[in-house]
């Protein structure tokens, strides 16, 4: 029996949270040169989204008091081993049936292709969080990563075919055959597959930097003016996939394009910039901010954010040293659905 065939489906990002999960960064050889800085941003994207809701950190037993410092009492530490700190592609989905009972998605983790030496622990994150807090678990046979998918929680999934279809994860799976595991696990109905994402992204194209719902029909999409840069071609070719396609519900999309922050570069490596890689939390969003020459797109971003979600208080936070080991906001958090309050508690104060 599949999550689907049990009632269960992934429910949208927007909808209410009971906590929200993240990992504290490791080690210098994962993040060269700048793992304090990674650690000060990580903790600042925890007590943002803790004036919001409870935040779990899961940080490795020797590192645990360190990260308690720096997150404050607000941010609620869980010690557990794992290699990197990326929580919305190593940890669970969560997925919820009609009576509001929460389940886990187990897929299978292989580090972005084999991208890093180390992901046992990484793999085993999901699992062993779900048996802690007591929620079933769904083994998906799928390697996949949280980053790589959006849902608009009335069965219509957002991907890429540069991800899921990349021979580093599922070499022996077709597009139709992942499109009937993605359905069957996250209760979805149609996947609107867009072809590529960022330039030069480690994650292979993971759909939250280039597109994602903002409520059902409307889709924000990262976009590019300069006609010169390499993102041109992909952000126009991922618009004119959206605005040709249709919802599950037979609904026209409408697409809302943010104009993507100025080519910024790390140790003369592009770094993956995006304001579409952003969080919801209750009754807020939080988003990454660039500062220097990105400092006016910034500010564009934000007040479509504001225009878009006028109920909801937008937090800025330095995206910056976030996007230097590969990601940002969206990419460091996994929300759990609201529904099993009593299981979240146990975690908050283990």
């Amino acid at each position: 029996m599949t999550p689907k065939d049990l009632g269960y489906k992934m429910p949208p990002e927007w909808t209410r949270h009971a906590c929200t999960f993240m990992e504290w960064p490791t080690t210098e050889d994962l993040w060269p040169g700048g793992l304090d800085e990674a650690r000060q941003a990580y903790s600042e994207v925890a007590r943002a989204i803790a004036r919001f809701e409870p935040v779990i950190m899961i940080v490795r037993p020797e590192l645990s008091a360190a990260a308690a410092r720096l997150c404050g009492p607000a941010v609620h530490i869980h010690e557990m081993e794992h290699d990197d700190s990326w929580m919305r592609d190593n940890g669970p989905t969560f997925v919820v049936n009609a009576g509001g009972e929460v389940a886990g998605i187990n897929w299978r983790f292989n580090a972005w292709g084999g991208k890093h030496e180390r992901w046992e622990q990484d793999n085993l994150v999901a699992p062993r969080l779900l048996d802690y807090l007591k929620v079933p678990c769904f083994n998906a046979p799928l390697v996949l990563e949280g980053g790589s998918i959006h849902t608009d929680g009335e069965g219509t999934l957002l991907t890429t075919e540069e991800c899921l279809l990349n021979q580093n994860r599922n070499p022996h799976l077709n597009k139709t055959e992942i499109e009937k595991i993605l359905k069957q696990y996250l209760g979805v109905d149609k996947v609107i597959w867009l072809r590529r994402g960022l330039e030069g992204d480690e994650t292979d194209g993971h759909v939250d930097n280039v597109a994602c719902f903002a409520r059902p029909g409307i889709v924000l999409v990262q976009s590019c003016s300069d006609s010169g840069d390499p993102n041109c071609e992909i952000l126009q070719e991922n618009m004119a996939i959206l605005r040709g396609a249709t919802d599950a519900k037979g609904r026209k999309l409408r697409v809302i394009p943010v104009e993507q922050p100025p080519a910024t570069y790390y140790r003369g490596v592009r770094l993956p910039l995006s304001y579409i890689n952003f969080y919801f939390v209750n009754g807020g969003i939080v988003m990454p901010r660039f500062g220097g020459a990105c400092a006016a797109a910034d500010d564009h971003a934000a007040r479509i954010l504001r225009s878009v979600f006028p109920k909801r208080k937008i937090v800025e936070i330095n995206g910056l040293p976030i996007a230097r080991g590969g990601g940002n906001v969206h990419c460091i958090t996994q929300q759990m659905p609201a529904g099993m309050p009593e299981q979240v508690r146990e975690v908050r104060y283990a």
